[in-house]
C-alpha cells in the first residue's frame, strides 16, 4: 500500500545520527569513543541504512496481487452483470477480491455504458475502493467503470488484472469522474487500454502506479476525456503509449512511458508511433483543438515514428521532457492525411510548444498538414523538416536562447529567429522558396490553426487504432458498432 516512505527514513537516518553525536559527545570527555559506544553507533547508522533502502524500494516496487491483505470476494459470471454496482449512492469497499467473467453482446452498452464492467458506478454515485484486486476475463468486460455526470470513482493501492478483449483497467465516459492512485493494471486483451475512456468522456487523474498493456489495440492510455497521469510508469508492449481523439486532452506529469507500438488493427495508416492524436469521425469525440501535454519524465519510442497527427488540430506542449525514439528511421513529428476523414482536408494541424526541451529527430509536414513550431527557454531542435522537399506549410519561431541544428536541408514558409538561433551544419534551409543566409535574423508570422476532421469522412464506421472498431454516427443514440 501506498506510504510516506521518504518522510519516514528521514526519520531514521536523523534519529541515527543523533544517536551517534550524542555518543561520541559523552564519550569525549574521558578521550575517545569506548568500543562499545563505536559499535552501537555503526550499527544505528547500518541499521537506517537498510531501512532507508528497504523503504525506497517499496516506494518504487510496482504493486502486486500479494502486496493486498483481503478479507472479502465478490464474485460475477453472468453475462451483462456486474459484481459491484454504486447506483447514485455513497459506497465503499476495501480489501476486497472481485472476479468477472461473463460477456456482453452488445459492445457499445459496454463501452458507452458500463454494460458487464465488474467494478459499475453511475447516476452521480461516489465510489471509494481502495486495496482491491480486481480480475476479469470476459469480452467487453472492463475492470472499474464511472459513468455519467456527478459520478465519482475514487481508487488506490489496488491490483487489476484483465484478459478479455475490448477489457479496458478504468473506464470513463459520460462525464464520469474517475481518481487513481496507486495502481498496478495489467491488460491483455485487444482493444484493452489500461486508462481508457469513451463517448462523453469526462475527468481522469491517476498518480503512481504502473499501467502495461500487451494486446493489439490496446494503448496504455485512449483518450475521449480529459485524462491527467502523474508520476507513473507505463509501457505497451504492442500499440501506442497514448492515444488522444478528438477535443480531448492527455497530460503526463514526471512519467516513464515506453511504447513499442509493432501490431496493426487498422488499415488506414501504415505508419506505427508512441503516440497518436487524430479524429476518428466515429461520434465518440468531439471534433475541435486537442491536446497533449508532457513536462518532465521519459518518453522512449521503439518503432516508427514519435507523434503522428491525422485529421485533426493539436497543441503539443513539452517541458523538460527526456525523449528517445530508437527506431533511427523514425520521424520526431509526421503531420500527414491517413486514412481517416474526408480526402484533402484531414491532415494534422499542429502547434508544438517546446520549453527547456530538446528535440532529436526530423520532422516531416504532408502538403494537407501544418507545423507552428515554437522553441524557446533555452530549447535545442536537431533535425530537418521536410528535407525531402517544400510540402504542407510551416513556421518556426526560435525565441530565448533556443537554437536549431540542421541534420539536413529543410524546406519551411515562415521564419522569427535572432541572428545566432540557426546552426546550418553544413545544410541549407528554405524559407518560402528563399534560401537563408546564415547569420541572419527574420520575422515571420504563424499559421491559423484550423480545426479539421471534416465532414463526413470515410464511411460512419472508421477503424480506431486504439480501440478495435468504430462507432460510426454521429454522436446521440449509439449504432451498431462493427468489428466486435
Amino acid at each position: 500500500m501506498k506510504r510516506n516512505h521518504s518522510k519516514k527514513a528521514l526519520a531514521i537516518i536523523l534519529s541515527a545520527l543523533l544517536t551517534v553525536s550524542l555518543a561520541a559527545c559523552n564519550n569525549n570527555q574521558n578521550g575517545s569513543p569506548t568500543e562499545a559506544a563505536t559499535t552501537a553507533q555503526t550499527e544505528a547508522v547500518t541499521e537506517a541504512a537498510t531501512q532507508t533502502a528497504t523503504e525506497a524500494a517499496k516506494a518504487t516496487a510496482a504493486l502486486s496481487e500479494s502486496d493486498i491483505t483481503i478479507t472479502d470476494t465478490v464474485e460475477n459470471t453472468a453475462d451483462s452483470e456486474h459484481a459491484i454496482t454504486a447506483d447514485g449512492e455513497s459506497a465503499s469497499y476495501k480489501n476486497t477480491k472481485v472476479t468477472k467473467t461473463g460477456d456482453s453482446d452488445s459492445g457499445d452498452e459496454a463501452d458507452f455504458y458500463g454494460d458487464n464492467a465488474a467494478i459499475f458506478a453511475t447516476n452521480g454515485a461516489t465510489l471509494d475502493l481502495s486495496e482491491m484486486v480486481i480480475k476479469t476475463d470476459g469480452t467487453h468486460a472492463n475492470a472499474v467503470f464511472s459513468y455519467g455526470e456527478g459520478t465519482t470513482v475514487n481508487i488506490s493501492d489496488s491490483y487489476i488484472e484483465t484478459s478479455g478483449n475490448c477489457s479496458g483497467g478504468l473506464m470513463t465516459t459520460g462525464g464520469g469522474t474517475m481518481n487513481a492512485s496507486n495502481l498496478t493494471i495489467n491488460t491483455s486483451g485487444n482493444s484493452s487500454a489500461a486508462i481508457r475512456s469513451d463517448r462523453g468522456g469526462g475527468t481522469v487523474n491517476v498518480d503512481g502506479g504502473s499501467y502495461t498493456t500487451s494486446g493489439t489495440g490496446s494503448p496504455v492510455i485512449y483518450s475521449t476525456a480529459d485524462i491527467t497521469v502523474s508520476n507513473a510508469d507505463l509501457t505497451s508492449t504492442a500499440s501506442q503509449g497514448v492515444v488522444v481523439e478528438g477535443k480531448n486532452s492527455v497530460t503526463l506529469k514526471n512519467v516513464t512511458l515506453n511504447a513499442d507500438n509493432n501490431t496493426k488493427n487498422s488499415d488506414k495508416s501504415e505508419w506505427y508511433q508512441a503516440v497518436m492524436i487524430y479524429q476518428s469521425m466515429s461520434g465518440d469525440a468531439a471534433e475541435g483543438l486537442s491536446s497533449f501535454t508532457m513536462e518532465g519524465g521519459t518518453l522512449t519510442n521503439e518503432n516508427g515514428d514519435v507523434f503522428f497527427v491525422n485529421n485533426t488540430a493539436t497543441e503539443i506542449s513539452l517541458t523538460g521532457a527526456t525523449i528517445v525514439n530508437n527506431d533511427t528511421e523514425g520521424y520526431f513529428l509526421r503531420a500527414a492525411a491517413a486514412g481517416w476523414g474526408s480526402e484533402g482536408n484531414n491532415g494534422g494541424q499542429v502547434s508544438l510548444y517546446a520549453s527547456q526541451q530538446e528535440i532529436n529527430g526530423d520532422m516531416v509536414v504532408d502538403d494537407v498538414s501544418h507545423l507552428n513550431l515554437y522553441l524557446s527557454d533555452s530549447s535545442t531542435f536537431n533535425g530537418a523538416i521536410n528535407s525531402d522537399g517544400a510540402a504542407g506549410d510551416v513556421y518556426v519561431e526560435i525565441t530565448d536562447g533556443s537554437k536549431w541544428v540542421l541534420s539536413g536541408d529543410s524546406y519551411i514558409t515562415s521564419l522569427t529567429c535572432d541572428a545566432d538561433s540557426i546552426d546550418l551544419n553544413g545544410h541549407k534551409l528554405y524559407v518560402n522558396g528563399v534560401e537563408y543566409s546564415a547569420g541572419s535574423s527574420s520575422t515571420g508570422s504563424a499559421i491559423a490553426v484550423v480545426s479539421t476532421g471534416g465532414s463526413g469522412g470515410s464511411g460512419g464506421a472508421p477503424d480506431k487504432p486504439g480501440e478495435g472498431g468504430g462507432h460510426g454516427g454521429e454522436g446521440g443514440t449509439p449504432p451498431e458498432k462493427p468489428g466486435n
